[in-house]
């Protein structure tokens, strides 16, 4: 008898005639990297087209909160669906955006009261760097044309975003095309000197920023961070010491700071937002992937009134804020939107995730001896470690070997969806996962790790 052809074969070999994937070498697949077709997701589990079952241990690219197909979201696309599925925002709007404006300015940081929508997280940087930069010309100060980003910062990979980011392998190549901020150090707990704490390493980088700052002034536009963790750049950390000194820096040189909350929002970090663990407001707050409980795709930045009211103005003045997507509060996504707010405001999601995160902690503790991992860190429901050649030195792989793609292709014939950035393992699981999910995903972790290193 003729064995059935794989469904997940048929469909990869169909893909790979047309498809172009995002952060790839199309050459890689499908003899090196992976290419599975996935066509059904239930809670924090992913089924591909021949039955395999994948627990998502990354939130699939840090988006999902509560569960793929969520019931409760999925009910609010669909009935939002069968109203209006698209209207322009200019010139009309919809229940679902101003209901959502309305509950995201409740839920945030005190005095953010203006919301614009746009439709992903690149998208939203874009839009604060050019409403501050706007804000300034229309203050008369038309010298303000830069920005201040820390080291090893990741914005997005639209132009605006990637010039504000700091990852070589992202930008090098479109450099002729980027402006060039002032990068400032970054407070990332790994680069504290012996004997130094959280809070001290931050002090000494709100030092060498203050050095900026008294240089620069008077042509920065905004200083632009992410709060207490850059993910793509290698899940580094900070303390909120550096947040709430940040926050008081930029007051005392009149800048603005934007918060780039896209990846961290939302719960990541053991509070709704970052921000609120200095206990500060940005000037402006850039929100998405968990927006929506990682159904669709939708970002929000937030600002304030002193911001908005720098825009009015007679039509003759030219001073509105000229910037639009055809998309820009799309009904269906702020549906989406509302429904995963609802489950925050209507569930104990906060309280179950740090009884999950401290469970985490205590498998992970048990990696600190392993001889090829370092640096094990974690932030709320954020954990991650980097795989190194020699534990004592911290001497990395050499890249050429890619352990972390040895890593990647163990879990995933695991049945555990773990990808890493370069050699650095992470753990950032949705909200649904039980006890039995994550020490699945550590068992597995530690076997992928003995597979890549040895």
């Amino acid at each position: 008898m003729t064995p059935h052809p794989s469904r997940n074969t048929d469909l990869a070999a169909r893909d790979l005639a047309h498809v172009w994937h995002p952060c790839t070498q199309m050459r890689e697949h499908p003899s090196q990297l992976p290419l599975i077709p996935i066509v059904r997701g239930e809670g924090a589990w992913l089924i591909d087209a021949d039955g395999k079952r994948y627990l998502d241990g990354i939130s699939s690219w840090w988006s999902n909160l509560f569960g793929h197909a969520n019931p409760r979201i999925a009910a609010a696309i669909a009935a939002q669906a069968a109203r209006l599925n698209h209207v322009m925002l200019a010139g009309f709007t919809h229940e679902p955006a101003l209901q959502l404006a309305e509950e995201l300015t409740r839920i945030a940081p005190p005095g953010l009261t203006r919301v614009a929508y746009a439709g992903d997280g690149a998208s939203a940087v874009e839009i604060a760097l050019k409403m501050s930069f706007h804000y300034w010309h229309n203050a008369g100060q038309p010298r303000r044309t830069r920005f201040i980003a820390l080291a090893n910062a990741y914005h997005g990979e639209t132009l605006g975003a990637l010039a504000v980011s700091d990852l070589p392998l992202y930008r090098a190549v479109y450099g002729p095309l980027l402006f060039d901020p002032i990068v400032a150090p970054s407070p990332d707990w790994l680069d504290a000197e012996p004997g130094e704490t959280h809070d001290e390493v931050a002090r000494r980088r709100l030092g060498d920023l203050r050095a900026l700052l008294e240089r620069h002034a008077q042509t920065t536009c905004a200083v632009i961070v992410e709060p207490l963790v850059q993910c793509s750049g290698g899940m580094r950390m900070h303390a909120p010491a550096y947040l709430s000194g940040l926050r008081k820096l930029c007051d005392e040189f009149d800048v603005h700071l934007i918060a780039d909350e896209i990846a961290v929002g939302f719960g990541r970090t053991g509070t709704l937002f970052a921000c609120e663990q200095a206990a500060i407001t940005p000037d402006f707050l850039c929100l998405s992937k968990g927006l929506t409980g990682g159904a669709l795709p939708l970002s929000a930045v937030l600002t304030t009134d002193k911001v908005y009211a720098a825009f009015l103005g007679d039509y003759a003045a030219n001073n509105a804020f000229l910037h639009s997507h055809t998309f820009s509060g799309n009904p269906i996504a702020c549906a989406a939107a509302l429904a995963a707010l609802a489950i925050f405001r209507d569930e104990p999601v906060l309280e179950r995730n740090r009884v999950l995160a401290a469970q985490l902690a205590r498998r992970l503790a048990a990696l600190r001896e392993h001889p090829h991992i370092a640096n094990l860190r974690q932030t709320g429901w954020i954990a991650a470690f980097d795989l190194v050649r020699d534990k004592a030195a911290r001497t990395p792989w050499p890249g050429a070997e890619r352990r972390g793609l040895r890593f990647y292709r163990h879990a995933l014939e695991r049945g555990v969806l773990l990808r890493p950035l370069g050699d650095t393992v992470y753990f950032l699981p949705p909200y649904c996962v039980d006890a039995g999910d994550l020490d699945l995903m550590v068992d597995v972790a530690l076997e992928a790790v003995d597979a890549a290193t040895a």
